[in-house]
């Protein structure tokens, strides 16, 4: 949640509709593997959640999100968070490791990125993250893409999402100065127990944003329409077609 696609989170309606994100960090902090007394950044740190379990592992976080609100509430936690853009990290040879939860996603000039989270790891430093990978909801996403094109928008959504493949991400971090030492997509069918039109409003905000306000309404039930043969069971209960990419990678 850093970066300039999406840096307007209200975190109140994160928490209440899209909770079960840092619900799902567990796997991705144990191949962090943080040990007492290491400096590690949370890259896109939303709320706070994940980085106040850091730091009661006994590790020294600095969260940074480009997200007002969302730095208010990590330091109503407690955390240590500050405002940034993570296209244009500042830092150098700080961070022991630095760590990213269903953020990376929002970044969509990865290369900026990871060049910026190399600078800022002290040699032999990992990266470990996950965020959204190729075909990353997927239903959703075409569905948004139809009705973008039929109110005159023509895009790809590659401007507010970035979902790559396995051998793309492992293309841009070794670039970057990385050695990638874990990478996999993971099929995650996940549930959505605030409901579509929810889970659109929360985490697909950008992409409504680019139809005027007033036909949003209606968009968005079109869109809830057209996934709902393939995302909606015959009780009612919605699951999204979620496929995480998590990899670790180390500093050259």
């Amino acid at each position: 949640m850093t970066g300039p696609a999406q840096d307007s989170w209200d975190a109140a309606r994160y928490a209440a509709a899209a909770r079960f994100v840092t619900d799902l960090g567990a796997p991705v902090l144990e191949l962090l593997d943080a040990r007492p007394g290491e400096r590690i950044l949370d890259l896109g740190c939303g709320d706070g959640v994940l980085t106040a379990r850091i730091a009661a592992l006994g590790a020294r976080v600095l969260g940074v999100d480009s997200s007002p609100d969302m730095i208010a509430a990590a330091r109503a936690r407690g955390v240590e968070a500050r405002l940034a853009d993570a296209h244009a990290l500042d830092f150098c040879g700080e961070f022991d490791a630095v760590f990213s939860n269903a953020a990376l996603h929002w970044m969509t000039d990865p290369d900026r990125v990871f060049a910026g989270v190399a600078r800022a790891l002290v040699r032999g430093g990992r990266f470990v993250a996950e965020a959204g990978g190729h075909g990353n909801v997927a239903a959703i996403r075409t569905a948004l893409i139809a009705v973008l094109e039929r109110h005159g928008r023509i895009t790809d959504l590659g401007e507010i999402w970035y979902f790559p493949t396995v051998a793309e991400q492992r293309r841009r971090l070794e670039r970057a100065g990385l050695t990638v030492t874990d990478i996999a997509l993971i099929p995650r069918p996940t549930p959505v127990t605030a409901g579509m039109e929810a889970w659109l409003d929360t985490l697909a905000g950008p992409a409504l944003a680019l139809i005027p306000e007033a036909d949003r309404p209606a968009a968005r039930a079109e869109v809830v329409r057209l996934v709902a043969p393939a995302l909606r069971d015959s009780a009612g209960n919605w699951t999204a077609d979620y496929v995480r990419l998590r990899f670790r990678a180390v500093k050259r």
